[in-house]
């Protein structure tokens, strides 16, 4: 999901420059800046406004200790006496074969057993699996077979990816002295709580549809709460949800939303994360930010991004410069 895990050698090489104990990762995503910051010995808190990627963080970077144990992922893999159906039958020839979806309603019917921090090392740990066993890694294309090109992903069984994933997961976990959190909510209802760096990665304005998160990564939104409080589209072959609102995926808003983030940080140093192919352009955002920083750095990495399914993404987007503005 997403491609910033590429670029964290850089992130951390410019972002050491700077001195900083707390900060806040205000659209934390799949969780690997934060996940950095907690291993550079920071304390962390990570925040989005979907429920799966603060699903990541309270998995990673909120605990500093449980794991899942065999004896967990045998009980969450065992059959339930009443295990719910709802994957079953909503998404019958649209993802995952019918072992595939028997398991993820099996696996939900026993969640309620664990404690929280196990609850989102096992939900982050199917997101992975499902990630890995859908072709493509998005969930725009339906369909199970349907772009079987023999890959072990799709080879694989989900359970199988399933116990592979907590073994990925169990790995992350560890303690660096910090109370670290992650929370699920708006960036502009954050509490102010004063950090010495808060990093921003907002979403884009989106040039192709093709680039949206819920678009692509929907199911994986609606399993974290098992559809509960959402509503799919009625007409969508995929049965998307809807898209919950964000300023900063609307050119006529964009602007106001980033001088509003601007000014409810001015307090802390700001890094933004932002791209080549985003609007507002790198000057506007810069000219925006000067308003409340007095020091303003732009750090650049070329970078290419490897999602995009649709064939009017052309190649040459995907070759992108990166860049890290940093207002102090």
């Amino acid at each position: 999901m997403g491609s910033k895990h590429r670029l964290l050698p850089w992130i951390e090489s410019v972002l050491q420059e700077y001195s900083f104990t707390s900060v806040l990762d205000a659209f934390s995503g799949s969780g690997c800046v934060a996940y950095l910051f907690k291993t550079m010995g920071k304390r962390v808190h990570a925040n989005d406004f979907l429920r799966f990627a603060a699903d990541f963080s309270r998995a990673a970077v909120e605990n500093s200790s449980e794991r899942l144990t065999p004896q967990d992922v045998e009980f969450l893999t065992s059959l339930a006496p009443r295990p719910r159906r709802f994957v079953q039958e909503t998404f019958r020839g649209i993802f995952f074969d019918e072992t595939d979806r028997l398991f993820i309603d099996t696996l939900w019917s026993h969640l309620n057993r664990l404690s929280a921090p196990k609850q989102s090392l096992a939900l982050s740990a199917l997101y992975r699996a499902c990630l890995k066993k859908q072709p493509r890694g998005v969930f725009t294309v339906s369909g199970p077979g349907r772009y079987d090109d023999g890959r072990r992903d799709l080879r694989l069984s989900l359970q199988d990816h399933y116990i592979e994933s907590v073994e990925v997961f169990n790995d992350l976990v560890f303690d660096n002295g910090e109370p670290n959190r992650a929370t699920c909510g708006d960036v502009f209802s954050l509490e102010p709580t004063p950090h010495d760096l808060v990093y921003l990665d907002p979403p884009y304005v989106p040039r192709a549809d093709d680039n949206c998160y819920i678009k692509r990564y929907h199911f994986l939104e609606g399993l974290s709460s098992y559809w509960q409080g959402v509503e799919l589209h009625p007409t969508s072959k995929v049965r998307k949800i809807r898209k919950r609102y964000t300023p900063f995926s609307y050119r006529r808003e964009a602007d106001t939303a980033f001088e509003r983030m601007f000014k409810q940080f001015q307090t802390s140093t700001i890094v933004l994360s932002y791209s080549s192919n985003g609007y507002p352009d790198i000057e506007r955002l810069v000219e925006l930010l000067s308003q409340f920083k007095m020091k303003i750095t732009v750090h650049s990495e070329e970078h290419r991004y490897h999602f995009g399914t649709h064939p009017a993404v052309s190649r040459a987007r995907t070759v992108v410069t990166e860049y890290l503005v940093v207002g102090e």
